[in-house]
């Protein structure tokens, strides 16, 4: 029998997501409607042999209520325990996006820099694109050399709104 992801909807104020749990923990914050459909979906329940399930549990409960208090300006970081599920290097990529404080942002080039990787910027910016956990693995906080919006999995408009939110006074 395979295990399960218990899934529910979330609607945010920039996109619908999809919280996920499995065995305690927060797996999937990922855009009902994303750049590469399915994508994210297929390798979670790959890596994590499991399915979705549509029953909410007290942690994707509490996900959504800290997103609320996030989107309302209450809230700058999360609490809850994470699964990362993909490759060594990506899971690496996705806990160096923990460490990008609220309201900054950092180009794809100084990611690969503070990883050790200095010329593997496509790579960072590939896991990025990867990431099952937005928001609470803030990949919208990465951004071009340049400081321009880049590829987000759930849209342009979405990056934009999140860093537009992150730099109003914090209530």
């Amino acid at each position: 029998m395979k295990k399960k992801i218990c899934i529910q909807p979330y609607a945010s104020p920039c996109g619908r997501l999809l919280l996920g749990s499995i065995d305690g923990k927060l797996c999937l914050c990922n855009w009902a409607e994303e750049l590469h459909p399915g994508r994210v979906d297929r390798r979670l329940q790959a890596l994590l042999q499991a399915e979705y399930r549509e029953e909410p549990t007290d942690v994707t409960r509490e996900a959504a209520r800290q997103l609320d208090e996030y989107f309302r300006r209450e809230r700058e970081a999360f609490t809850l325990p994470l699964l990362f599920a993909g490759t060594a290097f990506q899971e690496k990529v996705w806990q160096q996006l923990l460490e990008i404080p609220y309201g900054q942002t950092i180009s794809y080039g100084e990611m690969a820099k503070r990883l050790g990787i200095p010329r593997s910027v496509r790579a960072v910016a590939n896991a990025n694109g990867a990431n099952a956990l937005c928001i609470f693995a803030p990949c919208h906080r990465v951004v071009g050399s340049n400081g321009s919006l880049t590829g987000f999995g759930g849209g342009l408009e979405a990056k934009r709104f999140l860093l537009a939110l992150e730099r109003e006074p914090f209530c």
